[in-house]
């Protein structure tokens, strides 16, 4: 018998000539915890990609290596065949339906059926389906977790950290589970609802399951698996038993030795010794991101970096200060406290926000792409009119003409300013995010994770417009970024963000092995110095 349900042996996977994955191997036993770790951009995801299938990876030539799923070779054509060998995913973003229940989100496509006379001349397929025995079934999973959840209710009314129990339950109601793989699966929960999961996760490896755990948290690989690959620029820097590893080892290793800083190098101070920006006691209620009190000072003209690992609140930060979510403590705006609940006054105050979640909050994605790159500029600082009979009307000329300028200036593949900007690739779809961004003229400006999910060539054109626009125009920038060697390229001081509050502030040309120290939580570099 094989002592491993999957076994992925030298993996090597190419986009074009760039190699995302090289000779990567990894296994898991039944009823293991597998953690697999890395920066954004690692190659974990392109992984997972081949293991379930996708048709990405089909489309761009395949992969190079091997799958072996029970012992046996196996090709896994799709997510379908995926599924049917016992994989199972738990998403970062939620698969449920809204308007179903539980139990219907649970069973779905596996509901208990009712007999009836058509059914047993035609067969199952015409059976009804019985409500009170599919509640009853997913409610024996749900206890099975240890979850004390209604069947009846709608998804709809769950809180979030629920609706991740409910993932958890449809995939292991699969009656061949036999891997389950988590991507983030708490980075939208708080404290309390993490540790419950992660008794949870616990609770289906007790019954045999594999579990591939992904996660940038790194004390909860510490505290959940049994076992951890760490991802580096798409090859194994190592494996671990993670018993036998720190928090801190695991964020040096991320990190590396050999980060590119890919700045000149120049150091520089603020054009102000006043504060432009104060952050006095901040508190943002952001559902994964919480931020639990930070004081910061942000001064005109520079570039101030906030980093650390996911799921610590360097995301509520921005989010907070453009009244996103709820906060409290103080915001001072040239001194003067800022009224963060009020959005649109701080957009008129010069303050303008690209948002990480360009899907989402970011972009209008059944709007054209005219509509999102005027937007703001048209109904906050009341540009784009003209007159007519006294009365103020759209310009649409004039929209048509900016709108055709930022598609030139920065290079945005589409077919015209009235292409649905959800009908764009990511990358376009995070340049007209810029495109709104620049059209406001913004006097500072808060940008969360620009160049997440799009390729090198329009990360580095938007990295390079962003120091532009601080070099070249004295805009202040605030960008937050999973990524260190981005933040380091771009940035004049880094902040890292560790438990919800500002761990240190150091400079981008500093020791790898303090910033990881600092995402660690490890605030005292003098030992480390010393040793």
């Amino acid at each position: 018998m094989n002592d491993y349900v999957l076994e992925m042996n030298h993996i090597t996977k190419k986009y074009g000539e760039t190699t995302v994955l090289h000779d990567v191997s990894l296994r898991v036993k039944p009823g293991e915890i597998l953690a697999l770790i890395g920066e954004n951009g690692a190659g974990k995801s392109t992984i997972m990609n081949i293991l379930f299938g996708m048709p990405v990876i089909r489309m761009t030539g395949g992969f190079e290596g091997e799958i072996r799923f029970e012992g046996n070779p196996v090709e896994i054509s799709s997510p379908i065949e995926a599924a049917r060998l016992g994989i199972g995913m738990v998403h970062q973003e939620f698969m449920l339906i809204d308007n179903f229940t539980v139990a219907e989100n649970v069973k779905l496509n596996r509901e208990e059926g009712k007999s009836t006379i058509v059914s047993r001349i035609l067969g199952r397929e015409q059976e009804l389906i019985d409500r009170k025995k599919t509640e009853e079934a997913s409610r024996a999973t749900l206890d099975s977790l240890g979850v004390s959840l209604d069947a009846a209710t709608r998804i709809k009314q769950l809180a979030v950290g629920y609706k991740q129990f409910v993932e958890i339950a449809r995939e292991l109601d699969k009656s061949n589970i036999k891997l389950l793989v988590l991507d983030e699966p708490t980075a939208v929960l708080s404290e309390k609802e993490a540790e419950i999961f992660l008794n949870c996760v616990q609770g289906v490896a007790d019954r045999g399951v594999a579990v591939i755990f992904i996660s940038h948290r790194l004390e909860e690989i510490k505290k959940a698996s049994d076992r951890l690959y760490i991802l580096k620029d798409g090859e194994l820097v190592g494996e671990y038993n993670t018993k036998d590893i720190s928090v801190f080892e695991m964020s040096s290793l991320m990190i590396g030795r050999s980060v590119e800083i890919g700045s000149t190098g120049e150091e520089r101070t603020a054009s102000s010794k006043e504060p432009l920006i104060q952050l006095k006691d901040f508190q943002v209620d952001m559902p994964g991101e919480e931020v639990k009190g930070i004081n910061l000072d942000i001064y005109e003209g520079e570039i101030l970096g906030i980093g650390g690992l996911s799921g610590h609140g360097k995301i509520g930060i921005p989010n907070g200060i453009m009244g996103i979510y709820p906060s409290r403590g103080e915001v001072l705006w040239k001194r003067k406290p800022l009224n963060v609940r009020d959005t649109a006054r701080t957009l008129q105050e010069g303050i303008v926000f690209m948002s990480e979640d360009r899907r989402g909050t970011g972009l209008l994605l059944d709007k054209d792409i005219a509509s999102n790159v005027t937007v703001e500029g048209l109904y906050i600082q009341k540009k784009f009119l003209k007159s007519f009979l006294g009365i103020p009307i759209q310009d649409n000329k004039a929209v048509k003409e900016c709108t055709e300028e930022m598609i030139k200036k920065l290079d945005i593949r589409c077919t015209g300013p009235k292409q649905k900007a959800g009908s764009l690739s990511g990358g376009n779809q995070q340049k007209v995010c810029m495109a709104r961004v620049l059209v406001m003229d913004p006097k500072v400006l808060l940008v969360s994770e620009p160049t997440r999910g799009i390729d090198i060539g329009a990360k580095k054109m938007i990295l390079d417009y962003l120091k532009n626009m601080n070099r070249e125009k004295g805009v202040t920038i605030i960008i937050t970024s999973s990524e260190l060697a981005e933040l380091r390229s771009i940035s004049d001081r880094i902040a890292i963000i560790t438990e919800g509050k500002v761990a240190g502030i150091l400079k981008p040309q500093d020791e790898n092995y303090k910033f990881g120290m600092l995402m660690s939580g490890i605030t005292d570099f003098e030992q480390k110095e010393e040793d």
